[in-house]
């Protein structure tokens, strides 16, 4: 029987700033045993304990895509000892990785349906993941109408810049970004992602909205995704609450009798107004 603690060791081979305050970093990692690389099969939505050897461990949305093999690419913000250590290592060093965990965005369920995907800040990364999944040249015919709605409190702190700026170039994707308030040299839409939502008003007709970001968004988003007439088995959201392990054995994720690292991350809003407001 595998470990299911045991990590995969791996190479940090990029360690670079996303966002100008610096406190997230992007990493790309690489499998040093081939046969590593071919057993880990993922999808977007899923994560990742990545460990930081004799610092610990913690769970990350993984947000590269399947459709970009031998890598991993993890975004992390910086608040703790093992985000901390993990900014501070240099190219070039070993790390372990475990997983793939967690269940996956529904993309068979998605086929033949237009996406509205919103997304804010730091939550953006296993968005990232669907969106290049979706615009590999292999996927794009399986799926309809794209729609990105993206925001982050000022244009320094959105992820991804060079990606949206090729993303905004494509005439098979509808990209709006937003930042909170009014900045210098910010061309763009200003604006809290809920009201952003209701003004862009994505039509519901044969459409999934995908969700991920602050509570704060999520709590004031879903109310407007609804009056725009999504119901909630097609409004999907990904959560991370508190996971720890990964596995669901520490107990310090559950929401009722389900646990986040286990039974989803994702979830629709059908499933969670089944269980306790404790997410």
């Amino acid at each position: 029987m595998k470990n299911p603690y045991l990590p995969l060791p791996m190479r940090l081979e990029k360690n670079f700033i996303e966002t100008e305050d610096k406190n997230i970093r992007t990493f790309t990692l690489s499998f040093i045993n081939k046969e590593d690389e071919e057993n880990f099969k993922y999808m977007p939505g899923q994560f990742a304990e990545v460990c930081v050897f004799g610092k610990g461990e913690a769970p990350f949305g993984i947000a590269s895509s399947p459709t970009e093999p031998g890598k991993l690419v993890f975004s992390v913000m910086k608040v703790g000892k093992v985000t901390t250590a993990l900014h501070e290592m240099n190219e070039g060093s070993i790390l372990g990785v475990r997983g793939p965990l967690g269940n996956y965005y529904p993309l068979e369920e998605f086929e033949g349906k237009n996406l509205v995907i919103i997304g804010g800040g730091f939550a953006f990364t296993t968005l990232r993941s669907t969106i290049t999944y979706i615009l590999d040249e292999k996927n794009r015919d399986r799926f309809g109408k794209l729609t990105v709605i993206y925001g982050a409190r000022n244009p320094g702190l959105l992820l991804y810049k060079d990606e949206l700026a090729a993303w905004e170039k494509r005439d098979d994707i509808e990209l709006i970004t937003t930042i909170d308030r009014e900045a210098p040299g910010w061309t763009g839409r200003v604006g809290f992602i809920p009201a952003v939502t209701e003004q862009v008003a994505p039509s519901a007709e044969n459409t999934y909205a995908v969700v991920c970001g602050p509570p704060v968004m999520i709590k004031f988003t879903l109310p407007i995704l609804e009056k725009l007439g999504f119901p909630p088995e097609r409004i999907v959201n990904s959560l991370e609450n508190r996971m720890k392990c990964g596995i669901g054995m520490c107990g310090r994720c559950n929401v009722g009798n389900k646990y986040v690292c286990k039974d989803g991350p994702v979830f629709t809003l059908a499933q969670l107004q089944q269980l306790p407001g404790e997410y």
